[in-house]
C-alpha cells in the first residue's frame, strides 16, 4: 500500500522561498505520521519546478514562469517516469497527496496565473485517473468517536465503527477503551475521566458523533458542543428514523452543528478518506 506524494511534504526545502508557514509543516508531520500509523509507504513525486529552476526560487504563477515548451518536455519525460513506477509495482497508489495552490502539484486549486483558481496544478493534472488529495486533508485522520458507551449493545457497535473508520485510515479515539467504565464510574474518577476526555477531544482533528435515540445522549450533545466551540469538524450519524419536528431529524443545535449522514457507510466519505466510496 503506498501514496505518491508531492516531494515538498517530506522536504519542505523544495519548495519556493518564504511560503512554508509553521502551520503547514504541522500538516506534513501529520501526514507523514498518518502513513507510519497505517504502514502507507510514501512514494514522492520528483518536484518539476525544483528541477526546471533550482531549489532557491522565489513563488510565481505557472503563467509567469512555466508555460515554455521545455517546461512542457519536462513533465512528459517525468510522467513517464511515475507510469514506469507504477506499473513496476504491479498496483496503482491510493491516492496522490498534493499541495494545494502549488502550480504544479495543487489538488483543489492552483496558481495558474496571478489570480488562484480551481484544479489541479499541472503536474497533477497528467494524472487524472488516480484520485487525489490536499496534504491538510489528509493530515486530519485523527477522529474522537462520541457516542453513548453504557450497554453491550452500544459498546459493540461502537467497535464495529472504530472499525469501519480505521479501514479507512482512521485513527480512532475510544472514551470506553481508555478507562470510562462502570468500575471507574464514581466521584473520585471523574474529573480524571473528564480530564482526559476533554484532552483527546482537544487534540483531534474530527469528532465523530452516534445520535440516535428519542434524543440524543446527553454526554455525546456535549462533547459535540466542545467540538463545535473548538472550530472541529463534528460529523454526526443518526440512524434512527424517527423524528422531532417538521425541518428537524434531532435537536437543531446538534443538527446545525455538525453534517448528518443516515448510514454508518456514509461516515468515511464525509470524514475526507482517501480510500474509494463503497457501501
Amino acid at each position: 500500500m503506498y501514496v505518491l506524494v508531492a516531494p515538498c511534504i517530506q522536504n519542505p526545502a523544495r519548495r519556493a522561498r518564504g511560503i512554508t508557514t509553521d502551520e503547514d509543516l504541522r500538516y506534513f508531520r501529520r501526514a507523514m505520521e498518518r502513513c507510519r500509523r497505517f504502514s502507507i509507504e510514501m512514494v514522492p513525486l520528483p518536484c518539476p519546478e525544483t528541477i526546471y529552476l533550482g531549489a532557491d526560487r522565489s513563488p510565481g504563477s505557472f503563467v509567469e514562469r512555466l508555460a515554455t515548451d521545455e517546461f512542457a518536455a519536462l513533465l512528459d519525460r517525468l510522467e513517464a517516469e511515475i507510469r514506469a513506477v507504477i506499473r513496476d509495482r504491479g498496483e496503482p497508489p491510493l491516492a496522490i497527496v498534493g499541495v494545494d495552490s502549488s502550480p504544479t502539484c495543487g489538488v483543489n486549486a492552483t496558481y495558474y496565473s496571478s489570480e488562484k483558481q480551481p484544479g489541479r496544478g499541472a503536474f497533477l493534472a497528467r494524472f487524472l485517473e488516480i484520485p487525489a488529495i490536499d496534504v491538510k486533508e489528509f493530515a486530519r485522520y485523527r477522529v474522537y468517536l462520541a457516542a453513548p458507551l453504557f450497554s453491550e449493545a452500544e459498546q459493540t457497535y461502537n467497535l464495529a465503527l472504530r472499525e469501519l473508520l480505521e479501514a479507512h485510515l482512521f485513527d480512532v479515539y475510544l472514551p470506553q477503551e481508555v478507562g470510562d467504565t462502570s468500575h471507574t464510574r464514581c466521584r473520585e474518577e471523574h474529573r480524571d475521566i473528564f480530564a482526559q476526555h476533554t484532552a483527546a477531544l482537544r487534540d483531534v482533528d474530527t469528532v465523530v458523533a452516534v445520535i440516535d435515540g428519542a434524543d440524543a445522549d446527553s454526554g455525546t450533545s456535549w462533547e459535540m458542543g466542545y467540538a463545535h466551540a473548538l472550530g472541529k469538524k463534528v460529523v454526526a450519524l443518526r440512524t434512527d428514523f424517527r423524528v422531532v419536528g417538521h425541518h428537524e431529524r434531532v435537536n437543531l443545535m446538534l443538527e446545525e452543528s455538525a453534517r448528518v449522514v443516515t448510514r454508518k457507510e456514509d461516515l468515511p466519505r464525509a470524514l475526507g478518506s482517501p480510500l474509494p466510496a463503497s457501501g
